[in-house]
């Protein structure tokens, strides 16, 4: 049973980085890796597909009236990743000093965590997944060999081990230079910038720490990367 729901959520996880990152790429009109880890996972997703799939284990609810029974679901199901996102939006923003998204411009929202349009969106994904998804991953899953299964458990359990240190890593090292930029030379925090800009990518609302400052503000130093990288390829394939 463990063994199956690590591969749970290590599929919801790939599928959630997926859905996070083709809506992003073409939204933007470029690849942008959606997610906190540096490999294509998101976690939160495997968190929430855990969550609700416990929770259809368990459901409470035997109704006879199947259409008030799946209302019902649903609205649990809006419920439950509506809660999560807005533990993990609130904690971030605690350890960051930073919203990493902010929806204080949508209707109805609750401190820029969560508001009602994805509060929605979620729930339905959510019970499309119970209703869609899961029984084709359950079978998928149950038809690998037991064996099989350990071992490849065995390896996610270090590659995720590892990527999630690596990128707890990183961040903090972000926060620390974004905190304390007035304390390091343009150049390392230049540097810091553009190592980490996939970090910024993937969590647009970052771009905005320490705007306006000269020499310290993170769009500037991205975008003057950017533009400096296409002139110096205009130059070099100009006759």
């Amino acid at each position: 049973m463990a063994v199956d729901m690590l591969l749970f959520f290590t599929i919801y996880s790939f599928l959630g980085w997926v859905l996070e990152t083709v809506f992003a790429s073409i939204k933007h009109k470029k690849f942008i890796n959606r997610g906190f880890l540096i490999g294509p996972f998101t976690p939160i997703y495997g968190y929430g597909g855990i969550l609700i799939v416990s929770y259809f284990n368990w459901s409470p609810f035997s109704l006879d009236n199947k259409s008030l029974l799946l209302i019902m679901n649903l609205i649990v199901s809006i419920l439950l990743v509506t809660i999560l996102e807005f533990v993990t939006g609130f904690a971030l923003e605690k350890i960051f000093h930073s919203k990493w998204w902010d929806y204080s411009n949508n209707f109805l929202n609750l401190k820029g965590y969560i508001c009602i349009k994805y509060s929605v969106l979620w729930g339905v994904l959510a019970f499309a997944l119970i209703q869609i998804v899961h029984p084709i991953v359950t079978n998928l899953v149950h038809s690998i060999p037991v064996q099989l299964k350990n071992s490849v458990s065995i390896i996610f359990i270090v590659y995720f081990i590892i990527d999630t240190t690596k990128s707890i890593i990183d961040v903090l090292d972000l926060r620390k230079i974004i905190l304390l930029y007035s304390e390091i030379s343009v150049r390392v925090y230049k540097d810091k910038v553009k190592k980490y800009k996939r970090i910024f990518l993937a969590f647009p609302r970052l771009l905005f720490l320490n705007a306006g400052i000269k020499n310290r503000d993170v769009r500037r130093i991205l975008n003057g990367r950017v533009s400096k990288i296409k002139t110096e390829f205009k130059n070099k394939f100009q006759p």
